[in-house]
């Protein structure tokens, strides 16, 4: 498999290159680059204030940063990694961490973290999810920040309309029903049904089926009916509760209408938080998503987004005091309470924003709460990421359109998962 990957990574590299220019001075001084795996305009200058700091701390230290857009990472990763011209240090999710690591291209950082300030002060779930990711347990992330799928819905609509937010996934069917207005051009709802949209669909479908594990005796529980049922009835709100437009939605296109004050409701994640207050400020709120007929809450957790060390630096030391210093507490304190997600240094459970960022504290609620059950997805295996958006993103339009039922559309994903999920276990 690692031959395998290796190929993929010589055949992009034709496509672009992106070269480290650290490198260590005859003075001591060096520098580093950082890649962004996320790279836009809200990030870009909370990153360059944190690099300011850590500078200001390390004069004899300088960080180089590349904002790269997370839709083009995974390539620009591959394509370094097969030029051996990798960056210092970068922004890596669990989402592709597995495939980078079949390239042996991260340093593992158990010990980095266990001799230092970190020890015992990251979420133990996001550490154990990051061990999980890799074949050998070990962590070649250190986890920075978790994220959680919610509601974001309209405060104002909801009471000029006297209703209350949804807490079942039918109550939220009807509520969506009931805030359409098609000859006003407003919706109760927008369907991602574009890039990304089916794993926003699968943390759906979980979360109202009670369905506990991703897979059962080795197989997919995916395609489990009451999965299904939850597709269909998304299906049906298409058109009806809608804008037609939705099936080829990304998240650009989704909450352009969400901002742009068409919908009243968007499913996407607490990254959004910075987009969404700052067009509409008070008016917007977040829920969790609902329950469906089982009344149990369950979730997917989102891909856990950290820092690598990547192996080919000559400055790995610089670039894990880097690393090390954007997930100290007060780093870690500042890039989550300016995105809006939860942190991932148990000291800042404390700080006082999270008391005032009313999303991030529901959020931490429904993944504190005992009751709560978390099904991970398998982020881990080398083809989660083409069988749930290459190869199913063209087939759940299909569904939108009434070509293709939901239980026809997990059956073939859940079929995929369960073959992948076999040669995975095989390998280990």
């Amino acid at each position: 498999m690692r031959k395998l990957l290796v190929a993929v990574a010589a055949a992009a590299l034709a496509l672009s290159a992106c070269s480290s220019e650290g490198g260590g001075g005859t003075d001591g001084n060096v520098t580093i680059t950082f890649w962004d795996n996320n790279g836009g305009p809200a990030r870009e200058p909370i990153y360059k204030e944190l690099i300011s700091r850590f500078e200001s701390a390390n004069p004899n230290i300088k960080v180089e940063y590349v904002g790269i857009p997370s839709a083009s990472v995974q390539q620009k990763y591959d394509t370094a990694i097969a030029g051996g011209e990798t960056p210092d240090v970068g922004g890596v999710t669990t989402s592709y961490l597995a495939h980078l690591v079949g390239q042996e291209a991260l340093a593992p950082l158990d010990d980095r973290i266990n001799s230092g300030p970190l020890k015992d002060k990251l979420l133990p779930s996001l550490v154990e999810t990051v061990r999980q990711t890799a074949p050998d347990g070990k962590l070649y992330i250190v986890p920075s920040s978790a994220n959680m799928d919610i509601i974001w819905y309209r405060t104002d609509w909801f009471k000029d309309a006297g209703l209350e937010a949804p807490k079942t996934w039918d109550e939220f069917i009807t509520t969506a029903e009931k805030l359409t207005d098609t000859g006003a051009n407003k919706y109760g709802y927008t369907i991602r049904g574009g890039a990304g949209s089916v794993f926003q669909l699968i943390t759906e479908a979980y979360a109202y089926s009670g369905v506990d594990n991703f897979f059962k005796d080795g197989k997919s529980t995916l395609n489990d009916p009451a999965n299904a049922e939850l597709v269909d009835k998304v299906a049906d709100l298409y058109k009806k509760a809608t804008p037609e437009a939705d099936v080829n939605n990304s998240f650009t296109q989704m909450i352009a209408q969400f901002t742009g004050g068409s919908v009243a409701m968007m499913h996407h994640n607490l990254g959004s938080y910075s987009d969404v207050t700052k067009a509409l400020g008070d008016k917007v709120a977040a829920m969790p998503l609902p329950v469906g007929p089982s009344g149990k809450r369950t979730v997917v957790p989102n891909p856990t987004d950290g820092f690598a060390v990547f192996k080919n630096s000559e400055n790995q030391d610089a670039a894990w005091k880097f690393a090390e210093f954007l997930t100290s507490a007060e780093s870690n304190s500042y890039w989550n309470e300016k995105v809006g997600q939860i942190p991932a240094n148990t000291d800042v459970r404390s700080a006082a924003w999270i008391d005032t960022a009313a999303h991030v504290k529901m959020a931490l609620g429904v993944l504190e709460d005992p009751a709560t059950i978390l099904v991970p997805a398998p982020v881990y295996l080398p083809q989660y990421s083409s069988i749930t958006k290459t190869e199913s993103e063209p087939q759940y339009q299909k569904v939108l359109l009434g070509e293709l039922t939901g239980q026809q559309f997990l059956d073939d994903m859940a079929k995929k998962l369960t073959e992948a999920e076999k040669e995975w276990e095989e390998r280990k």
